[in-house]
């Protein structure tokens, strides 16, 4: 029996017309996460990485078109293929398809959809216009507007420049390059340096990051990973992997009970049990269908948490009124220290979001910290490298609670790309941007 001919790839235009209803989606509010599953599975390989591209190279596909249609902005559907097509031919590095062909399938593509089909011609002639006037138009562009050059809204440019005045520029930069996969190596099941030869035999090449981390030179599919459904190992950024040791390092307590406040999809969680195997921990999730996954990686791991669907910050709904000796409070936020992996995150934050989520914190901060007994400690860390949601947060919470010392501990780190692809921080190795503060509750 002769075997299955491979399946083809999908045509370009169609690609194409998917990314750009991506874009199109992200435009009106939503995530790249809500709509995906929405893409055929087929064609979600790649319409996933044009529309990547397309979120990390916005700034600078708008502004150019605006030169090529000064008179008129075309309607919002063919607008987005447009902004799809020209991010993919102005971006820095390898072109991923001769500009021609590109040009070629981004007008099929707006032919083949009737809500673009009469601007098709408008995409052809801006698209040729752009190849034609490449080297005059991109260095007007970047020269003379910042999100243009640094594919970041203007509000986003302004804020980090006030709270990185020496390195919001290398901040910026860095969020254009797609992070690492990452993965963290349970040692109780098999020793890293074991693991890294695993994937060697199969050809993947890992180094070492921290205490159990290894980053790949390339990425792969989860479930393609050696040992991974028997629990040897899970994917979690290196930036994540410095939760669980900070907060357990040098607390004296044997079997500690430990509270995990935001705890989906698990990872940190599970990350506490392997560093304190004999711990209690209490694992709080909002949103009822993200919480499931906590306990679908404990149980892959051979773990056991008591998780639980509650607002941690209302206590008397879920609290049994015994302390907690550590809390691990990963606080929601604008999520801006990740968009090296969700490049949309830029686009869908607004100014105003800022405010509103310091102020959901500090009510975390405020209703957890009485949960804590005497001599505990609380981490608290956001994914966000805004000084709003870092070390502004802390200090006017320590000002305001004199039984709160503020321990050493690494405050806000970001991405470098000195090494390989994977960051470095002032404080360690880091693939996204993270704030870390270790608090320890003062005994009476």
């Amino acid at each position: 029996m002769s075997a299955s001919p491979p399946h083809p790839s999908p045509p370009l235009w169609r690609q194409l017309q998917a990314a750009a209803r991506l874009v199109h989606g992200v435009r009106q509010g939503r995530s790249l996460t809500a709509q995906l599953p929405e893409v055929p599975a087929g064609l979600r390989p790649g319409v996933q990485a044009l529309s990547f591209h397309a979120l990390r190279w916005l700034g600078l596909a708008e502004a150019l078109r605006g030169r090529l249609t000064a008179r008129s902005r075309p309607a919002p559907r063919p607008d987005a293929l447009l902004c799809t097509a020209l991010s993919l031919l102005a971006a820095d590095g390898p072109d991923l398809y001769a500009p021609f062909t590109l040009v070629d399938q981004a007008v099929e593509a707006a032919k083949r959809d009737a809500a673009t089909r009469a601007s098709a011609p408008l995409v052809n002639a801006c698209l040729r216009r752009f190849l034609r006037e490449r080297e005059a138009l991109l260095p007007s562009v970047v020269r003379d507007d910042p999100v243009a050059r640094w594919n970041h809204p203007r509000w986003w440019i302004e804020r980090l420049r006030a709270d990185h005045p020496d390195t919001w520029a290398e901040m910026l930069a860095a969020a254009q390059h797609p992070a690492p996969m990452v993965l963290r190596v349970y040692k109780q099941k098999c020793p890293p340096a074991q693991y890294q030869q695993a994937l060697a035999a199969i050809n993947i090449e890992a180094s070492p990051v921290g205490d159990s981390g290894l980053v790949l030179r390339r990425p792969m599919p989860v479930g393609d990973l050696p040992g991974f459904a028997a629990g040897q190992v899970s994917v979690q950024s290196a930036a994540a992997q410095l939760a669980a040791p900070l907060l357990l390092r040098g607390l004296a307590v044997g079997a500690p009970r430990i509270l995990d406040a935001c705890a989906a999809p698990g990872g940190k969680t599970a990350h506490l049990l392997e560093l304190s195997p004999g711990a209690r921990v209490t694992a709080l999730e909002i949103d009822p269908q993200r919480s499931p996954r906590i306990a679908e990686n404990l149980a892959r791991l051979g773990q056991h948490a008591d998780v639980r669907v509650a607002d941690a910050a209302d206590t008397a709904a879920w609290w049994d009124g015994e302390h907690y000796d550590a809390i691990l409070l990963d606080a929601p936020c604008s999520a801006s220290g990740i968009v090296r992996r969700h490049p949309d995150v830029r686009w869908l934050r607004r100014p105003t979001d800022i405010a509103q989520l310091a102020a959901r914190q500090d009510r975390l901060l405020n209703a957890l910290w009485p949960l804590l007994a005497p001599g505990g400690r609380l981490l608290y860390c956001t994914c966000s490298v805004f000084r709003a949601e870092g070390d502004e947060r802390i200090q006017a919470f320590v000002a305001h609670n004199s039984d709160a010392a503020r321990l050493p501990s690494p405050g806000h780190l970001w991405p470098r790309l000195d090494d390989g692809g994977l960051g470095r921080g002032d404080n360690g190795g880091c693939d996204d941007g993270f704030f870390y503060a270790l608090l320890e509750k003062r005994l009476a």
